[in-house]
């Protein structure tokens, strides 16, 4: 018998990738087990929550036209339908970016006792900022962390971006330290283009981390999960992209390959998935995580973690399930109730 009974699947973010969050939303919630719950879907943005679908277990899935969608009461999280008063079991979080993957929502969810799919809030914040992560595993010594330099707005750019320069070479490789989905990421070939990369990143959060350009062999990602008390690894996928690296572009608009299980040595694919769960275990994490690679002439180099993977039909966490052979509505039943 199932622990909990009534869902909420929350999507919708503050970011910039509001629409990829509804998207991996929907797709969830149309693959939570309907004969075991009710599903309640929520869209939040900028601090308007409302119910825009809903479905009880057994039934048919009945949205709510615009105008009608009644509003979340963030007192404790409830919400009123056709006059009766419905309090959520458990959280499924799929919101891509600000709140979801930067704390926030777990910490309003976790002051209010209900259990959720992610990570604690205080491993979220970790974990979702580029660089506190990376901070987090330097000196492990099971995955190489590529060399970095830290900016934050107001900053002198021009003169962080000389000595930057100066200290990691070219190319290298310019992120917003919060952000996802690609967004604010340009690759630096010249040095004289490195100031408006920062500043391009700025525009998606206050810090930016600048990273040394590694030599790649294979662009790798692998996501881990709680079965029980144990951390299991999904096959690992590798990412062939047509632009020379995983950026908007290849990732929404169809010019990369997605090979999984990945066509590498046995020995590497164990390795990744190997790394995953330690750094899982490492980093506190708790339901489903993804984490990126890249495996170069000198090893294996640790990328970053997303708490929240997108989960639509066509995203890499779901074609990892596929290619374990397991059904995928079983799967969210296991990260529901062993979070």
């Amino acid at each position: 018998m199932a622990k909990y009974k009534t869902i909420a699947v929350i999507y919708g973010s503050d970011s910039s990738e509001w629409e990829v969050s509804c998207r991996s939303g929907e797709f969830t919630a149309s693959r939570i087990d309907e004969s075991e719950y009710d599903v309640y879907e929520i869209f939040a943005r900028f601090g308007k929550w409302k119910l825009v679908a809903m479905r009880k277990a057994n039934s048919m899935r009945s949205p709510f036209p615009e105008g009608a969608q009644p509003e979340v009461d963030k007192t404790d999280f409830s919400v009123r339908v056709l006059g009766e008063k419905v309090k959520f079991d458990f959280v499924y979080i799929m919101q891509h970016g600000a709140p979801g993957e930067t704390g926030l929502l777990q910490g309003y969810l976790e002051m209010l006792g209900i259990p959720h799919s992610t990570c604690s809030a205080f491993v979220t914040t970790v974990a979702f900022d580029k660089y506190s992560c990376k901070s987090y595993l330097r000196g492990v010594d099971y995955v190489k962390l590529a060399p970095d330099m830290f900016f934050r707005k107001g900053d002198d750019v021009e003169a962080l971006s000389a000595r930057c320069v100066e200290q990691l070479g070219l190319p290298l490789f310019v992120k917003p330290t919060n952000g996802g989905s690609s967004f604010g990421i340009s690759k630096v070939e010249h040095a004289e283009d490195l100031p408006s990369a920062v500043r391009f990143a700025f525009t998606e959060g206050d810090t930016v981390i600048v990273e040394k350009g590694i030599v790649r062999e294979h662009e790798l990602t692998c996501a881990a999960y709680l079965d029980g008390g144990e951390v299991r690894s999904l096959p690992v996928i590798e990412i062939i992209s047509e632009t020379g690296w995983f950026d908007y572009d290849a990732k929404y608009n169809g010019r990369s390959q997605e090979v999984c299980p990945a066509e590498i040595p046995d020995a590497l694919a164990k390795q990744v998935q190997d790394v995953t769960c330690r750094i899982y275990r490492h980093l506190g994490c708790k339901g489903l995580v993804r984490m990126d690679y890249i495996s170069a002439p000198d090893g294996l180099y640790f990328l970053e973690v997303n708490i929240i993977p997108g989960m639509t039909n066509a995203s890499l966490v779901p074609k990892m399930v596929r290619a374990a052979g397991l059904n995928f509505t079983d799967f969210l039943s296991g990260i529901i109730e062993n979070s």
